[in-house]
C-alpha cells in the first residue's frame, strides 16, 4: 500500500474518532440549547457534567485532521482553504465562541440573565458548526469547485450553498444530535426522569436521521453526481446493510432501555456511515481535480510523516485512555 494511502486511512480514522468524540460534544450543545420542561435545568447539567472532563481533547482529532492535510496533501488544501474559507472561518469561530461560553458560563454570575446568555452563545455555536461541517464536505463532492495548479478557478460560494451541500449540514446536525442523546442517556444514570429526556430526544433524532438521509442521496443524483455513482457502487448495499442494523439495533435498545447497547450500535452507525462517505469520495479530495494521489507531497514528506504519527500515538493514545479511564469510566461503574 502505498503511503499516501496509509495516511489517507489514518486521517478516515481521525475523522470517525472526531464525529464520536467532537461531534456528540456538539450534540450536547444542541440539547443544551433546547432543554425545556421541569428539568430543564438538570438536563443542562447532565450535558456540562458530560462533556466538561474530556471536550478539549476531542479537538485534538480535528487537529490531526488538519495537519494532515497540509503536510500530506498540499495542493488539495490551499484550494480548500480558499475556497471554502467562508464556512470555515464561520465553523472556527463557531468552536471558539462554543468552547468560550462553555467556560464562561461555569465561572460568571449564576444570575440568570447571564447564564442564559452564555448558554445561548454554547447552543447556537454548537448547532452551526456542525451544519458548516457538513456543508464543507458536501461542497467537496459537488464538482463545482475547479482547481488548476493549486488555483481556485470558482468564486467563493461554489459548492457549500448547493442543496446537496445543506442537506449534508442538516444531516450532520442532527447525526451528533442523536449520538449526543445517546451517549447521555448513560451519564443520566440514576436519573430515571432525565434520562427518559436524553432517551426520546436520541429516537426522534434516529427517525428524523432516516428521512434526512433519503434527502441527502437524492439530491446527489444532480448536485453530486459522482457521490451518487459511489453510493450505489456494488460495495454499497452490504455497507448499507450495516449501518441499517446498526440503526434498528440503536432504535431497539433505546426503546427498551438498553443503553449500554444503544451506545455501541449509536458508534457503529456513524461509523459505517462516514465509511460509506469517505468511499463514495474515493479516490477525490476535491472532485474532478484533486486526489488522494495526484495532490500527493514528496515521498520523502510523507514517509516522516508516518514516523512522527507512529511516534505521536505512543503518546497520544494511552493518554486519551487514561483521561476517558479517569473522567468517564467511574462515571459508568466501568
Amino acid at each position: 500500500m502505498s503511503l499516501e494511502m496509509v495516511i489517507a486511512g489514518i486521517t478516515l480514522v481521525s475523522l470517525i474518532l472526531y464525529a464520536l468524540m467532537g461531534g456528540a460534544d456538539f450534540g450536547g450543545g444542541v440539547w443544551d440549547l433546547l432543554a425545556r420542561g421541569p428539568r430543564a435545568k438538570r438536563q443542562r447539567e447532565v450535558v456540562a457534567d458530560a462533556i466538561a472532563p474530556i471536550w478539549e481533547a476531542n479537538h485534538v482529532w480535528l487537529i490531526l485532521i488538519v495537519v494532515l492535510l497540509f503536510t500530506a496533501w498540499p495542493r488539495a488544501f490551499a484550494p480548500m482553504m480558499t475556497a471554502l474559507h467562508i464556512p470555515l472561518t464561520v465553523m472556527l469561530i463557531g468552536i471558539v465562541l462554543r468552547g468560550t461560553a462553555f467556560v464562561f458560563r461555569k465561572y460568571d454570575s449564576k444570575r440568570d440573565t447571564v447564564q442564559h446568555r452564555w448558554s445561548l452563545v454554547f447552543g447556537i455555536s454548537s448547532l452551526v458548526t456542525p451544519v458548516v461541517q457538513g456543508m464543507t464536505l458536501g461542497a467537496l463532492a459537488t464538482g463545482d469547485i475547479r482547481v488548476e495548479k493549486s488555483i481556485v478557478l470558482t468564486g467563493f460560494f461554489a459548492g457549500w450553498l448547493s442543496p446537496f451541500a445543506w442537506a449534508c449540514g442538516v444531516f450532520a446536525l442532527v447525526l451528533f444530535a442523536f449520538l449526543a442523546a445517546t451517549y447521555l442517556t448513560l451519564d443520566a444514570t440514576g436519573e430515571p426522569e432525565v434520562q427518559n429526556d436524553f432517551r426520546m430526544r436520541a429516537i426522534w433524532s434516529e427517525v428524523a436521521l432516516a428521512s434526512i438521509a433519503a434527502v441527502v442521496f437524492f439530491t446527489s443524483r444532480e448536485e453530486a453526481p459522482e457521490m451518487f455513482r459511489g453510493l450505489t457502487n456494488w460495495w454499497a448495499p452490504w455497507l448499507l446493510v450495516v449501518t441499517s442494523v446498526c440503526a434498528v439495533t440503536a432504535l431497539g435498545a433505546l426503546w427498551k432501555r438498553a443503553y449500554k447497547v444503544a451506545r455501541v450500535a449509536a458508534i457503529g452507525q456513524v461509523t459505517t456511515i462516514l465509511l460509506g462517505w469517505c468511499l463514495a469520495q474515493y479516490p477525490h479530495l476535491i472532485y474532478p481535480d484533486l486526489t488522494i494521489v495526484n495532490a500527493a507531497a514528496p515521498q520523502v514528506t510523507l514517509k516522516l510523516l508516518v514516523i512522527a504519527l507512529g511516534v505521536g500515538s505512543v503518546v497520544l493514545l494511552p493518554s486519551l485512555y487514561y483521561l476517558f479511564k479517569v473522567f468517564k469510566g467511574k462515571e459508568r461503574g466501568e
